[in-house]
């Protein structure tokens, strides 16, 4: 007995030091980038996701090595975080030629078609898809039909109520838009029974990968699969409903579009929808939601969005709705969008993967290699945004901000291909919410989270007063 638990001890001790040694290991080239590399499969994964603020995790260790790159181990891989409009404008100009969009492993999970090719070529069949559904006659016929559901959505959802709960109401109004033009849904039970669990998948998506029952990523995975079983039979029922199956047209919901394009297996296309689905929806209910909470700290910006908004709807005969020639007046209002994404960029930053070893900053960068870049790492700093804390909507006027420092839509080849689509439904948002409303925050100093999308603590509680001019 004795000699067998000596045994397991030496077994257990040589696997030990194998992994350590091959941790290290990742981090034996010359010429590194500095940084810390933590204890092997952990890394510094718990301090990136633990933070609070992404950029946080980024701007200390930047001060801390004094450098515009530094490395480190997060999401069980070697990595190289990168900062700065040079370090933007590498990684965007060189996609596919030294780097590719990169998600965790642990995402084929949520998205299991992906594991049939990877994320990466799933990623660019979902991007091949997207020009036709997104070209600019298609956005053009879709601004009357945004405005139709923004003015049921503030007629169910805000009208004739004290008080709301911004953030939970602007997710359910951009699922309601994405599933009118993602999948032709307007039945509202439809969209809330797909509603409940989808929340569920964004929160648990870039959670720590813990397979196990109760935890986010658990979570994730199962309303994943319910999703997904719904989406299936959506799509059985388009086809066996819809004659245009098989003849691609302009004016096709997303899913007929991609119906008739595509030869992909059911699940492969409940897969893509689902992709489609979270990238346009927290992300521009993130926007809209920091929208209501800054118009509600700058009464001043409020009155010159709501001047310019009111100027549109003056111009309308009653019960008209929004034209693409309307959304072009709304300069100002776009700038004030843009102002707050600069502040509270929707996506904080994304990961890269090196397909070959390069140098970038005088240090080496190996093959395989994560790369990661943080929108706040330019959109704070003052070398390219004087007073970077101060709202100033007027920084976006005229050739705005210098190339590779605004980047809440990526940049390159990768940029997100529907910013004009989120421009469309943000600038709806804000025509149809101060035209009828003032307001006032519950928690005037609430903060802000991240889940992995940023997102007020509170929910973002105000008080509402129907507008009277």
């Amino acid at each position: 007995m004795y000699l067998f638990i000596i045994f397991i001890a030496n077994i257990t001790l040589f696997a030990l030091i194998f992994i350590f040694y091959k941790h290290l290991s990742h981090f034996s080239y010359p010429n590194l980038p500095p940084g810390n590399i933590g204890f092997p499969f952990l890394g510094e994964t718990l301090s990136f996701l633990s933070s609070g603020r992404p950029e946080k995790f980024v701007s200390d260790r930047v001060r801390r090595f004094s450098s515009a790159v530094f490395k480190t181990h997060i999401v069980g891989s070697p990595a190289a975080v990168v900062s700065g409009s040079l370090g933007n404008k590498f990684l965007f100009t060189n996609e596919d030629k030294l780097v590719v969009s990169w998600w965790p492993d642990s995402v084929n999970k949520i998205f299991p078609s992906s594991m049939k090719t990877s994320s990466i070529e799933e990623a660019k069949n979902l991007r091949n898809l997207l020009p036709q559904f997104l070209k600019p006659e298609a956005l053009q016929s879709y601004v009357g039909v945004m405005d139709e559901i923004a003015r049921r959505h503030f007629d169910e959802e805000w009208a004739n109520k004290d008080r709301v709960l911004v953030h939970l109401l602007t997710k359910r109004f951009t699922f309601r838009l994405a599933c009118r033009l993602f999948l032709n849904i307007e039945d509202q039970d439809k969209v809330e029974k797909l509603g409940e669990p989808f929340n569920l998948i964004g929160s648990g998506i870039f959670s720590v990968p813990i397979d196990f029952p109760g935890t986010p990523y658990n979570r994730a995975i199962k309303a994943a699969k319910l999703v997904r079983k719904e989406l299936i039979e959506i799509i059985r029922s388009q086809m066996r409903i819809d004659p245009t199956v098989g003849k691609a047209s302009s004016n096709q919901d997303f899913l007929s579009h991609m119906l008739s394009l595509s030869d992909a297996k059911e699940e492969d296309v409940a897969d893509k929808i689902l992709g489609l689905l979270i990238a346009g929806h927290d992300t521009a209910s993130t926007v809209c939601t920091f929208i209501v909470k800054y118009l509600a700290e700058l009464p001043h910006v409020y009155e010159l969005v709501l001047h310019e908004q009111m100027e549109i709807e003056k111009e309308k005969g009653r019960g008209e709705l929004l034209k693409w020639e309307d959304i072009k007046k709304m300069k100002y209002s776009w700038n004030v969008a843009c102002e707050v994404m600069r502040l509270t960029p929707p996506v904080p930053g994304a990961f890269r993967q090196a397909i070959h070893p390069f140098s970038f900053d005088g240090f080496f960068i190996p093959k395989g290699w994560k790369l990661y870049w943080s929108a706040n790492a330019t959109h704070r700093n003052p070398e390219y945004f004087p007073e970077p804390e101060r709202f100033e909507p007027r920084r976006f006027e005229g050739n705005g901000p210098a190339p590779y420092t605004y980047i809440p839509f990526g940049g390159g080849p990768r940029m997100c291909p529907g910013k004009e689509y989120a421009r469309l439904e943000i600038l709806v948002f804000i025509h149809n919410l101060v035209k009828r409303f003032r307001w006032e925050k519950v928690f005037p100093h609430e903060n802000t989270v991240f889940n992995p999308f940023p997102f007020p603590s509170n929910g973002l509680p105000i008080r509402i007063f129907p507008y009277s001019s």
